[in-house]
């Protein structure tokens, strides 16, 4: 059994979150480029190519992209022959985020307590995803994500009568009402099926998916073409200032579900789709 100590586990949590906030993937990078050059407003390409600027700062600077660095979402797929040494594992998580936004002085934008909000100055506790995989591999993503974007994401609870149609009424129902909050272009992340909490989870792991990476599953991949197109439809634009490119892309995970339901959630991400893995 091959053993790994959270040693290694705080370094590398440490060292993703400094490159994910301040290193945009080169995914993004591209899709960013190609807006650019499709964006048929003026004042649309105007923004795109500020936004580029930026990337090109922050990365030549090293400063984060976004003064929103995001509450730091970490999945952990773990190899089911991997024996794990030293501190808890979630601890040693949260210790590498600890570290990471204080090495590279990235905003602690976490509070302690939902109402009570004091915050705790680290911008721990992170979110956790994990999952007992085959091998012997501990694979990471960590995915930090802001909350201008976030607070726009939204779970509809579907019937199963509302089938693929209402599921495309659902995403671009979320996108039209989030408009400009979401610092568009969007990605946009898709959960269909499971439960509530399941879809949810779903949607936040495919904005981790490379954009341009389609899903393996005909229909599914057919549906994340026809809604990028119908989102580019609505005119909101870069910025939210008119434009014809609204989203750079649209991941969508599938789940088995209840014969009594039909979940979707969608999980809406800014340009600024930060997301860096590693395979230990």
């Amino acid at each position: 059994m091959r053993v790994i100590h959270t040693d290694e586990i705080i370094q590398n949590i440490s060292e993703m979150c400094i490159e994910a906030n301040m290193y945009l993937p080169q995914d993004v990078e591209q899709a960013m480029q190609h807006a650019g050059e499709n964006e048929r407003s003026p004042l649309g390409r105007q923004i795109l190519s500020q936004l580029g600027e930026n990337m090109q700062i922050a990365a030549a600077e090293q400063i984060p992209v976004c003064q929103d660095t995001g509450m730091a979402v970490v999945f952990l797929n773990i190899g089911q022959d991997l024996h794990i040494e030293g501190m808890a594992l979630e601890d040693a998580v949260n210790e590498g985020i600890r570290r990471g936004y204080r090495q590279g002085y990235l905003r602690k934008s976490v509070v302690k307590d939902p109402l009570l909000r004091e915050n705790t100055k680290d911008n721990t506790p992170g979110i956790l995803h994990y999952q007992i995989v085959p091998g012997s591999q501990l694979e990471l993503t960590v995915a930090p994500k802001g909350f201008g974007s976030e607070n726009m994401s939204r779970i509809y609870m579907l019937k199963p009568a509302d089938g693929i149609e209402g599921v495309k009424e659902a995403v671009l129902d979320a996108v039209e009402k989030a408009g400009p909050n979401a610092c568009p272009p969007m990605v946009i992340g898709v959960g269909i099926g499971g439960d509530f909490e399941k879809s949810a989870v779903m949607a936040k792991q495919a904005l981790t998916r490379d954009i341009g990476q389609h899903s393996d599953i005909p229909y599914v991949r057919e549906l994340e073409t026809e809604l990028l197109d119908k989102i580019n439809a609505l005119g909101i634009g870069p910025g939210g200032l008119g434009g014809t490119v609204t989203a750079l892309g649209v991941n969508i995970l599938t789940y088995p579900t209840h014969i009594a339901g039909l979940p979707v959630a969608v999980n809406i991400c800014c340009h600024v789709a930060r997301h860096v893995k590693r395979v230990l």
